[in-house]
């Protein structure tokens, strides 16, 4: 079976390296030609564990090519994804323009029956436009190709990207013809034969799925933090709270952690879509509403936190964090706290001393040198006045506080994501604040 993917960007690359995994032959197609000739060569642009040796395995076995000219090889295609971006507007809807571009390439050069498939989290909608753009392209030429649009949202975590895609929770699909469900049952058969659940749909559930998933998580996160931001007030600990609704099997344990925000490139990104799908509909999401508002005050926490155990006093203080990405296992830095924060203390007057075990790189891509970037954890607190945990990094719950203790000039942890012990911390004679205790 022959699939291209257009778009080599997270979904994309995972995507299309986990197909060629089970025998499927991948074309994997990108605009970027420095991209593609970077993947030719087995330099990998994005990190996610264990993505690297896959795709030189299946480089090697030929399985999985990479090209720039989705032209020259459509028509030798079964299914095509697109799994290109979609950025926000600043009215918060998704751009499409790259989703249509594809669309209309397809148009003016297919001369078989494919199916297309929106990889992409797309709005509901979204597939009759990329039908409608594909239609016009046919016309144009005067031709009548048979063809078939389909939806498949990604529900990829960053950091277990590859374990999410061979060993799904479920896969989403959605289908308006026998013959398109047909060619991605087929598709599918490896992962239908270890009994993981492909769920067939009509495509405007298939895209309002994906929506509506990212959603709920997001509604989660928010919503323990405003719990957490209430046991601070009445003296609860928001941990204890955590560990009592959680084992109520109505709700479960899952995206029940209190933290300082939630990032990355889906959450904030899809509540925006959702609101604004919604908002254009003539209807006013007000919970997703509310979780966008918790959200983005909750980044700032952190600061508030340090502000009021410094006295108000940042002019000229240092500062050492602790994780730069918006979660472990990712050097993705979108929509993360880190990003907040480093705009707040240097506004403040503050001295960033940081360090990531992989995201320092695109930290610097994205705010240049103006904080220190160090070689290690502990290089990051010397003569800091104070240290903040900002992603949970598994090299960052046990540290020597003892040595920390030395290096510092005032023993004051604030901890973004509660991991550490505050026993641990009170016997090593730190200052420590955490979220919702």
């Amino acid at each position: 079976m022959n699939i291209a993917i257009v778009g080599t960007g997270y979904v994309g690359l995972v995507s299309g390296t986990c197909f060629a995994e089970t025998g499927v032959n991948v074309t994997c197609i990108d605009v970027d030609a420095q991209k593609i000739e970077r993947l030719q060569n087995g330099d990998i642009p994005i990190y996610e564990p264990g993505l690297e040796d896959m795709v030189k395995k299946n480089v090697k076995a030929g399985r999985l090519k990479f090209s720039t000219d989705l032209a020259a090889v459509l028509n030798e295609q079964d299914i095509v994804f697109s799994a290109v971006g979609t950025p926000p507007d600043e009215d918060g809807s998704a751009d499409l323009k790259y989703v249509l571009q594809v669309a209309r390439t397809i148009g003016q050069n297919l001369n078989k029956y494919i199916v297309v498939v929106t990889k992409s989290t797309v709005p509901v909608g979204t597939a009759r436009k990329v039908h409608n753009a594909i239609s016009e392209e046919l016309k144009k030429r005067g031709v009548d190709i048979p063809f078939d649009v389909a939806s498949n949202p990604e529900f990829l975590k960053e950091g277990n990207a590859i374990k999410d895609f061979m060993s799904p929770d479920r896969v989403v699909v959605g289908v308006e013809s026998e013959r398109a469900k047909k060619a991605l049952s087929r598709l599918y058969k490896p992962f239908m034969m270890n009994n993981f659940r492909v769920i067939f749909m009509d495509i405007p559930s298939a895209e309002m799925t994906k929506y509506a998933a990212n959603s709920m998580l997001a509604t989660r996160i928010s919503f323990m933090n405003d719990i957490a931001n209430l046991c601070e007030l009445v003296g609860a600990d928001v941990n204890m709270v955590r560990a009592g609704i959680g084992s109520d099997t109505r709700i479960g344990r899952k995206f029940l952690y209190a933290g300082c925000g939630y990032g990355g490139s889906c959450f904030p990104k899809d509540v925006k879509a959702l609101i604004k799908t919604a908002d254009q509909n003539g209807y006013s999401m007000e919970v997703l509403k509310a979780v966008e508002r918790v959200n983005e005050k909750q980044k700032s926490i952190l600061f508030d936190k340090l502000y009021k155990a410094l006295g108000g006093q940042l002019a000229g203080k240092t500062v050492a964090m602790w994780g730069l990405s918006f979660k472990p296992e990712t050097d993705d830095m979108r929509e993360s706290t880190a990003l907040v924060m480093i705009d707040k203390l240097l506004d403040a007057g503050c001295i960033i001393r940081a360090y990531d075990p992989i995201a320092m790189d695109e930290c610097r891509r994205r705010v240049g040198e103006k904080v220190k970037y160090c070689r290690d954890m502990y290089d990051a607190v010397l003569d800091a006045d104070a240290l903040l945990l900002l992603t949970e990094w598994k090299e960052f719950r046990l540290p020597t506080w003892g040595v920390i203790k030395k290096a510092m000039r005032n023993p004051l942890v604030i901890d973004g994501r509660n991991i550490f012990d505050p026993d641990e911390l009170a016997e090593n004679e730190f200052e420590y604040h955490c979220i919702g205790k």
